[in-house]
């Protein structure tokens, strides 16, 4: 998928409200939505700033700004299984993480963070196509990710959270909070998260909710 492709799906979307699930209680794959973390109230961010350490990848950080559109992220399959647009997403269930404004995918792997030194996340790929690094299992309880509640995102292959560390970044992303991955028990609720403002495309047909 391109950058362009993306970027129109998105403002089609924004346009036809008509077609969006504004009431409905779930996140659903093709969405586009801000992630704020449950501790530290920021919203997963990202920008074309290279980290000057670890992987030299795409840096991903914490933002306290509600109105930055580096903020938003798609929700979408991996490339082994296909979810069909407007289908609720299953805790569970694999999925990726597209960045709208790069079109890059959230992304971790054994570099170190650099600041906490924990694991790195990055954001990489090209034209939303990365590699298996940017799988994510969305971890929630019940049967869908619900809109309303806070959910956890695990690395497929690493197994860390996603997590909030407490360090903040200076030049040139001065004031913007570290995103990392951890394994460790004693971060508490920094590695939850919860889908805030968005386009949330309207399922084709009633699900339960249970």
């Amino acid at each position: 998928m391109s950058r362009v492709r993306l970027l129109l799906g998105f403002i089609f979307a924004l346009l036809n409200s008509s077609a969006l699930g504004l009431e409905y209680d779930f996140v659903t794959s093709g969405s586009v939505t801000k992630l704020m973390n449950k501790v530290y109230t920021v919203r997963l961010h990202s920008h074309d700033v290279k980290y000057g350490s670890g992987s030299g990848q795409q840096s991903v950080t914490g933002m306290n700004s509600q109105n930055d559109a580096n903020s938003y992220w798609q929700v979408r399959s991996t490339k082994d299984e296909h979810i069909t647009r407007g289908t609720p997403i299953k805790c569970g269930q694999s999925i990726r993480l597209t960045h709208v404004n790069t079109n890059t995918n959230l992304h971790s792997h054994h570099f170190k963070a650099p600041l906490s030194k924990e694991q790195e996340v990055s954001a990489f790929g090209t034209d939303g196509e990365g590699d298996h690094l940017d799988n994510w299992v969305v971890v929630c309880s019940g049967k869908y990710w619900k809109r309303n509640n806070f959910v956890r995102f695990q690395h497929k292959e690493t197994k860390a959270y996603l997590t909030c560390s407490d360090q903040v970044f200076g030049r040139p992303i001065h004031g913007q909070q570290e995103v990392m991955a951890t394994l460790r028990d004693d971060t508490g609720s920094a590695n939850y998260w919860k889908s805030m403002e968005g386009v949330f495309l309207k399922p084709t047909e009633t699900l339960n909710k249970n």
